[in-house]
């Protein structure tokens, strides 16, 4: 897997640069993303509908720092209601599962795209399944406290890591839900230089035509291209990339219910910081209820992070340092 060295560093430059990182881990789907929802089908599902596996995983980091109880608060946890997406009847129950703990993280299959292997690894600190429940539709539910170290330390993050797998367990409606972390079990306070991140985005695009969505991956100094794979994009519109050096390169998309793959090469000026993934929907006709699943990895085959906080901030195009190059 990649390594994410350097990052603890990078951080610190830019808090004794600017006086504050500015980053911190609210939302999951975070504000700068604009995506109204993370999605999981239940494992009866058609991955026609846009969930390739019936899985998601995401990693919380808390800083060294933060010593302080904090809690993983999930938004309309349930399935049914105003929010998800019926498929004839709602049938559907749905997992949460919170790990810690040695090898919550550094185990290689906990940070891969399918769920396969010892991807549950570490140490259980919470659990429950959901179904059809008005108590939480539209509401939040609060896991924790956790205390910070009960998550696995890990130094190139120079903080602890948790684990949070959202599992159809059965049924094949689409559960559409968000995270927060958060210092309070009964609202929303964000923990300063936390974040969080995965490996495989899975998510819902908006029901209008007027939204750009984002989602940054990581691109350290080893990397020299990149491998993008979308699935079930359903000729909503196209994505492409953009960065520092980038206006924004289109990529090859996909249709219903199979993959697309596009490389790009990466630029020296492009290295230690995030690029942008600009998913943009067609203007003529309006796509509904389009979930797409996208990851990316290097030239080794090793995955990058998707934060929803970007390292860097969101990478702002400056052709000051691109004009040797051809518009892209």
């Amino acid at each position: 897997m990649l390594k994410i060295k350097y990052i603890s560093l990078f951080i610190t430059l830019l808090t004794a640069l600017t006086g504050s990182t500015g980053l911190y881990a609210q939302a999951v789907p975070a504000e700068d993303e604009n995506i109204p929802y993370l999605m999981t089908f239940g494992r009866d599902g058609d991955i026609s509908w846009g969930d390739d596996d019936f899985s998601q995983t995401f990693f919380f980091k808390i800083p060294l720092n933060y010593t302080e109880p904090f809690y993983i608060r999930v938004y309309d946890p349930d399935i049914g209601g105003d929010v998800d997406e019926i498929n004839g009847f709602w049938d559907t129950r749905m997992s949460y599962t919170i790990y810690g703990g040695e090898e919550a993280y550094s185990t290689e299959d906990a940070k891969g795209i399918q769920p396969t292997g010892d991807y549950r690894s570490g140490t259980l600190l919470a659990s429950k399944i959901f179904g059809m429940d008005n108590r939480y539709d539209d509401n939040w539910y609060t896991f924790g406290p956790f205390n910070p170290t009960e998550g696995e330390f890990v130094e190139d993050f120079d903080g602890y890591i948790f684990k949070i797998i959202c599992e159809g367990e059965s049924g094949d409606d689409g559960n559409l839900y968000r995270y927060y972390l958060s210092k309070d079990a009964n609202s929303n306070i964000a923990i300063e230089d936390g974040n969080a991140f995965t490996y495989e985005y899975t998510f819902r695009m908006w029901n209008n035509t007027d939204n750009i969505s984002h989602i940054y991956p990581y691109v350290d100094s080893a990397v020299i291209f990149i491998k993008i794979r979308n699935f079930d994009w359903d000729n909503d519109g196209y994505i492409r990339v953009a960065s520092v050096v980038r206006r924004g390169k289109l990529q090859r998309i996909s249709n219903e219910a199979d993959w697309a793959e596009d490389r790009i090469t990466i630029e020296d000026e492009e290295k230690n910081s995030s690029l942008d993934f600009q998913f943009i929907k067609k203007q003529e006709a309006l796509v509904r209820n389009n979930n797409v699943v996208i990851s990316v990895e290097n030239q080794y085959g090793e995955l990058l992070p998707f934060f929803v906080v970007p390292i860097g901030g969101v990478p702002v195009y400056q052709p000051s340092i691109g004009v040797k190059r051809i518009n892209k």
